[in-house]
């Protein structure tokens, strides 16, 4: 477990005045997302039935990204009175299902999933800390700086397990390469894009895929800094199996701000 709780933040130093309406409403949506964890565990439960340590670890990882989405929802719900937590989580659950039938992993192999999820606490390990150090609202930066450690303690939970099924799953980097790209690819899929229009939207609105990703997106990329995506990238090429430091990471440093910024500036202009 991690070495906090929601008894341990200090919500009596919440200031109103320092809220961004911006970020709030991608706190929210990050809030149902996370509190959703539950439901992976159970995925991961039934692709990796037959190693029940490694399920035991899972079991405290869900435990812990449970207790971050619970903690966004009490500071959003601080930040804005008006918003309830549980209806919007459960509108969420109502719109988007994970594939909890599979058997297998959606990935092709156990190693296939490992490497996905290094992908997947990558993506949040940095965008935690991006927030963490754009806002200046003290209780969310206490908050965004406990989750962004733990998510690079569960990066490392899965990193060490990904090599355990290399060993028997032989996934070369090209198809470690593909896996980790296809996955960077689902940064714009449903479950961000339904968990920001079921968090944010009224009841009568009509749900968008794209509209709705990109609504998240232009809120999310401005927020990183060069040292965020240096260290994403350190993340995705050890993943792979590449050395994470030096010439290539610094030109995928560059490629990502230049992504970054860019999008960020398109979809304001177009009004996501």
């Amino acid at each position: 477990m991690g070495n906090w709780t929601l008894e341990t933040i200090s919500w009596d130093r919440f200031d109103a005045s320092k809220v961004d309406p911006e970020i709030l409403r991608n706190i929210k949506a990050a809030a149902l997302v996370e509190r959703n964890g539950g439901d992976y565990g159970i995925y991961l439960d039934r692709v990796f039935a037959d190693d029940p340590s490694f399920m035991a670890a899972v079991k405290t990882w869900v435990v812990e990204e449970v207790q971050h989405g619970m903690a966004l929802g009490r500071w959003a719900e601080m930040a804005d009175p008006t918003w309830n937590f549980d209806k919007a989580f459960e509108r969420f659950r109502a719109g988007y299902k994970l594939p909890l039938d599979s058997t297998g992993s959606v990935r092709g192999s156990q190693a296939g999933e490992m490497m996905a999820r290094c992908i997947v606490e990558t993506g949040t390990s940095s965008y935690y800390s991006a927030l963490k150090d754009a806002t200046v609202e003290p209780v969310l930066k206490q908050i965004c700086a406990k989750i962004a450690a733990d998510e690079f303690r569960h990066y490392k939970l899965f990193y060490d397990h990904l090599r355990r099924c290399l060993e028997r799953d032989r996934l070369s980097r090209f198809a470690r390469l593909r896996i980790g790209w296809g996955r960077l690819a689902e940064s714009e899929d449903d479950e961000l894009a339904y968990a920001y229009f079921a968090a944010n939207e009224p009841a009568e609105a009509v749900y968008d895929r794209k509209r709705y990703a990109r609504a998240y997106a232009r809120r999310a990329y401005p927020l990183y800094r060069e040292s965020h995506v240096q260290r994403a990238m350190a993340m995705v090429l050890k993943a792979i199996g590449l050395q994470p430091q030096g010439r290539l990471n610094s030109l995928m440093t560059r490629a990502g701000l230049w992504f970054l910024r860019r999008s960020a500036t398109k979809y304001a202009a177009q009004g996501a």
